[in-house]
């Protein structure tokens, strides 16, 4: 039977011919060891490089314009179409037997929910007889057609979702994510100065890093890829480095007990604001009616601790003048709190273990780092700073857990 590896490269690993030369590189590597290798590309480059997505968005005035999402999709989905073609043409300059086809080409059936469709199903009878021809199978991330034949796209994270989807449904070998880092790190190392990368981490791990703030992979790419048990490997386009392996256990060694370690990773997200809400007089539904408005104005709430007479959460630092708006308007006088970040200490290991908090709590206060608020799963420990803190708790944690070091 064929080995398929799937490979996603995304917007930077293919905005220029020196990038995409290096991405061709990996092909290769894949090809001389006989695997058919399926490509999944992302639009090339950036915002204001001619054909990245933001760059197409500013062509119809970016979020003021007047079409449907419907119409929007149509557009969204040129820069991946574009992406694919002048990357099979390279390839073919090379002498390496390729196709280009669009995610609905390939099979990505979806809903309607136009600008963040979810896969419906995955029908790779295309893919599979390209593969008959062809060595590499181009594909156009992020994007697949209704039922109706209308074109999709798949929200953030799209061309990981995409890669994943494949993985899953064509039974890869092996899903390589390439970015433009090592691999999946301890922290932001813009940020922390002794972040590492991880050699091996575990599907749980990786998906609460990615929902906690690391942009590495997107979680529903993990969700996807763990259901089938395909392993991803998140590597950079500009090395030959293996990068960091996701699997299911963090161990080679099938069968053995699995000692997971208490800490991963430290992740974050900067510009939140936290929105403190009192009760009124013998008031019994206050996180009903907040939450319910909040809601109604699509505003996204995180990070929600509920006591008897209050309600305390953040939003995003542009959707707080909104939702306190909303507030008063409902006869609230919210306490709200701006430029603040929340830090997250995730670990799948930690459940159980005593002191983990106590640690936390006392690595912060020890260097006068005020914690605003904070709560807990059983493998992520959350805690609130001021957005001034930021750099300071991620480094200070980074180190009391002693993550530059490799734990085993």
């Amino acid at each position: 039977m064929t080995k398929i590896v799937v490979q996603k490269f995304g917007g930077t690993s293919v905005r220029d011919e020196q990038s995409r030369n290096q991405a061709k590189e990996h092909i290769q590597d894949a090809l001389a060891i006989g695997q058919k290798v399926v490509v999944v590309v992302s639009a090339m480059g950036r915002k204001g490089e001619p054909y990245a997505t933001d760059t197409l968005l500013s062509l119809i005035g970016g979020s003021e314009s007047q079409l449907s999402k419907r119409e929007n999709d149509l557009l969204l989905s040129c820069g991946e179409i574009i992406s694919s073609v002048v990357f099979t043409q390279l390839l073919l300059e090379n002498n390496i037997k390729a196709t280009a086809l669009t995610g609905a080409q390939a099979g990505f059936v979806t809903n309607d929910d136009f600008t963040n469709a979810r896969i419906l199903e995955m029908d790779c009878t295309r893919v599979h007889q390209e593969l008959e021809t062809y060595d590499v199978v181009v594909v156009a991330g992020f994007q697949g057609a209704a039922q109706n034949g209308d074109t999709t796209t798949l929200g953030r994270g799209g061309s990981d979702t995409s890669a994943a989807a494949l993985g899953a449904a064509l039974n890869a070998e092996v899903i390589d994510i390439f970015t433009d880092v090592e691999g999946i790190m301890t922290a932001d190392p813009r940020i922390a100065e002794n972040a590492r990368p991880l050699s091996v981490v575990t599907y749980t791990e990786v998906c609460n890093m990615a929902y906690q703030g690391a942009k590495v992979i997107h979680p529903r790419a993990v969700e996807i890829a763990m259901q089938a048990e395909i392993p991803i490997r998140i590597r950079s386009t500009h090395s030959k480095g293996t990068g960091t392996l996701v699997t299911s256990s963090s161990h080679e060694n099938k069968g053995s007990d699995i000692k997971e370690r208490p800490v991963t990773g430290i992740a974050h997200v900067a510009n939140v604001t936290q929105i403190k809400v009192l009760a009124k007089k013998d008031q019994y539904d206050l996180q009903s009616q907040v939450f319910k408005a909040m809601a109604n104005e699509e505003i996204s709430v995180d990070f929600i601790n509920i006591s008897l007479n209050s309600v305390i959460y953040t939003v995003t630092d542009e959707m707080a003048k909104k939702a306190t708006a909303v507030l008063q308007e409902m006869g609230y006088e919210p306490i709200v709190e701006k430029e603040c970040a929340k830090v997250s200490v995730v670990g799948a290991g930690m459940a159980g273990v005593p002191g983990v908090t106590s640690k936390i709590v006392t690595a912060l206060s020890n260097k006068g780092i005020r914690i605003l608020q904070s709560a807990d799963s059983h493998t992520t420990i959350w805690v609130l700073v001021k957005q001034e803190d930021l750099v300071r708790a991620v480094n200070v944690l980074h180190d009391s857990f002693e993550l530059d070091k490799e734990q085993h």
